[in-house]
């Protein structure tokens, strides 16, 4: 089992590798000069230039890259004594840091990663990210538990009155839920249930997590507000989840075990629920690592729509004002949430299934 889990990790790591240099090379050949947004289109050359040597972008293309593996890394490699050199441990940069190895002028460090500036607040994009990061979290969260509950239990319902009319308007409705675009279904349902249907549901349009009392009494919890979003959100997970344990679960019960207990007197609900549930839960599984992972990119259109204060309208607004640390920050950002869920997923599976630990 261990070197199953060292060879997920190892994987895990190339493929954020391979996200670094795409993200880096994609946003360092884009137009745009970081120093003429920083200061204006009317700024000196020198200003440029002096903003340009800070950002390190008056280096070759694969020093600066080298530099942003450097800041990127946790242990990274860093001159501790000039303060010209490319790779000086700047505390204005890096915060705290742990020096494990000296040798010269130079020592390997322990420290957070750094993403970088923003170049329109100048705030590190760690703590830009980390301010909408509880609300994303909390809408992929809550929209995910609603597609598994729900998902999992009209799939099991229309398993047992298969070909029936409930299985029957199911299958459309989930068919719908895969084929309808994030962005339209939440500009249908924020006019449907928040301004056709408002008075009646007490829901908004547009809100996040948090209100501000109308009082100067300060911010409180709104949760009216997570409805609408997460509903939205949930509704794609929620159809492929539906599919998956109607289809799992009917092959299931083909299985001679499942013969063997309903040759027993079992009913094809008990049947269903106490042998065949559990087996049937691994394209689930899969499916639901794999989406809770798309959510929180996905999430992106839904939060601009219903103005829910997430990593998404952090990324929109980057995106406006050519913010590329920001964007870049956030793509890697989600891109290690998803690495991470599908390592423990590839865990959870080898557990379910020592098969797989041998591939």
């Amino acid at each position: 089992m261990s070197r199953f889990i060292l060879k997920r990790f190892w994987y895990g790591l190339l493929v954020l590798f391979g996200v670094v240099v795409v993200v880096f090379f994609l946003f360092n050949v884009l137009p745009g000069d970081p120093a003429r947004m920083m200061l204006g289109q009317r700024a000196d050359i020198a200003s440029v230039q002096a903003i340009n040597r800070d950002l390190g972008r008056d280096k070759p293309l694969f020093i600066q890259f080298l530099n942003y593996l450097n800041d990127l890394s946790p242990i990274s490699l860093h001159n501790t004594a000039d303060r010209n050199h490319f790779l000086y441990l700047d505390p204005a940069k890096y915060g705290s840091t742990l020096k494990l190895v000296s040798f010269g002028r130079s020592a390997l460090v322990l420290k957070y990663p750094y993403l970088r500036r923003s170049y329109q607040s100048k705030r590190n994009v760690s703590e830009i990210l980390s301010e909408g990061f509880v609300n994303t979290i909390i809408l992929a969260l809550v929209a995910m538990a609603f597609a598994i509950i729900a998902g999992i239990a009209i799939g099991i319902v229309c398993a047992i009155y298969r070909n029936s009319f409930i299985d029957r308007i199911a299958l459309v409705f989930s068919v719908l839920g895969m084929s309808l675009p994030s962005f339209f279904v939440a500009i249908l349902n924020a006019w449907i249930f928040a301004f056709i249907l408002g008075k009646y549901t007490g829901l908004n349009m547009s809100g996040s997590l948090f209100g501000v009392d109308d009082f100067g009494r300060g911010s409180y919890l709104d949760l009216k507000n997570l409805v609408l979003p997460a509903f939205t959100l949930g509704i794609r997970p929620l159809a492929i989840i539906v599919e998956l344990t109607r289809n799992s679960l009917l092959e299931v019960m083909t299985q001679d075990y499942i013969r063997t207990a309903k040759a027993k007197g079992l009913s094809k609900t008990r049947v269903i629920l106490k042998h065949a549930l559990k087996n049937a839960m691994n394209p689930v599984v899969t499916a639901v690592s794999g989406w809770l992972a798309s959510l929180l990119a996905g999430a992106v259109f839904v939060e601009f729509v219903f103005d829910w204060k997430g990593i998404g309208v952090v990324i929109v607004n980057a995106l406006d004002k050519y913010d590329f640390p920001v964007v870049m920050g956030a793509v890697l950002f989600i891109s290690i949430i998803l690495i991470g869920i599908n390592f423990f997923v590839d865990i959870l599976y080898g557990l379910l299934d020592p098969r797989i630990r041998l591939q």
